[in-house]
């Protein structure tokens, strides 16, 4: 409309209109728990909860180490940590898989060693924590780069040389939860804990496939949790995934048929301020899961 322009009682009317249709859509929004509109606007509006700290604690040990991976054909770097005031001797381990661009330090840098102090402080059976460069595959064989043969047939191995006890858990971060769905379906003894935060899972080829880390259908198939639940033990498992996750359907989809132990679904993103905000409770099923001596 040219500036100037006189404004009619209809279009008055009509603006009227939209603007309360908008208001009520977003009222709508908030009420359901689903806001139209980007990604952003829902952060602005607060329904991705509140971001998580590091604890301010002592870090406890953490110590990194480069090996030679066989089964990854590669050099990759090993982090352990152990809690605040507590020998590595004999330490039961949880493996921590991280997500994709991402790598041992990465989790190291999330705050893993003080969450695991805080939480040893807090009373939970005292254990280590092992993370190792799985690179950017899903944690699945891609020709001769195998992590699982790597978690399954050397970590235990550098673990025990390092003085600690055995793997029974593990927890994995996005694309990390992914393999370590699979590494449980291929440990050849079932684990005690498995703990997915924002499980990257994929309900359909198509939405595997633009990732562009699969072989083909068949690899996507013989990969993906969520086409072997029967095969996933949900006594065992913990899902943590945040409302306003791209993947809380998929997560909803593997705590609902696996019957996952512990299910939570809060106002969350895809980021790290969610998962420092959750890793406190994930932290605590993995500790109630530790072996007793």
């Amino acid at each position: 409309m040219p500036a100037g322009a006189p404004v009619s009682r209809r279009a008055v009317l009509t603006g009227a209109v939209v603007l309360v249709g908008a208001g009520a859509l977003g009222a709508a929004g908030v009420a359901t728990g689903v806001v139209p509109g980007s990604a952003g606007i829902r952060r602005r509006l607060g329904l991705d909860g509140p971001d998580g700290e590091v604890p301010d604690v002592v870090a406890g040990t953490v110590t990194t180490r480069s090996v030679e991976s066989a089964a990854r054909g590669a050099r990759v770097s090993l982090a352990t940590m152990s809690p605040a005031g507590v020998g590595a001797a004999g330490l039961p381990v949880l493996l921590a898989l991280h997500g994709r661009g991402a790598n041992a330090q990465t989790l190291v840098d999330l705050g893993l060693p003080e969450f695991l102090t805080a939480a040893v402080q807090a009373g939970a059976a005292p254990f280590a924590i092992a993370a190792v460069d799985g690179g950017d595959r899903y944690w699945h064989r891609v020709g001769s780069d195998d992590p699982q043969a790597m978690l399954r047939d050397e970590v235990p191995g550098w673990l025990g040389d390092a003085g600690f006890g055995t793997v029974f858990g593990a927890l994995g971060i996005s694309m990390g939860a992914f393999g370590a769905l699979l590494w449980a379906r291929l440990a050849a003894k079932p684990p005690a804990a498995v703990i997915a935060l924002s499980p990257a899972l994929f309900r359909s080829w198509g939405d595997a496939k633009v990732r562009d880390v699969f072989v083909d259908q068949a690899d996507w198939t013989a990969s993906e949790p969520l086409r072997h639940l029967d095969a996933i033990d949900g006594s065992t498992l913990g899902v943590w995934c945040g409302t306003e996750d791209p993947f809380v359907a998929a997560a909803r989809e593997l705590a609902a048929g696996t019957g996952a132990a512990a299910a939570h679904f809060d106002p969350g993103a895809h980021t790290e301020g969610y998962w420092r905000r959750v890793l406190p409770d994930a932290l605590a099923f993995a500790a109630a899961a530790v072996p007793r001596a």
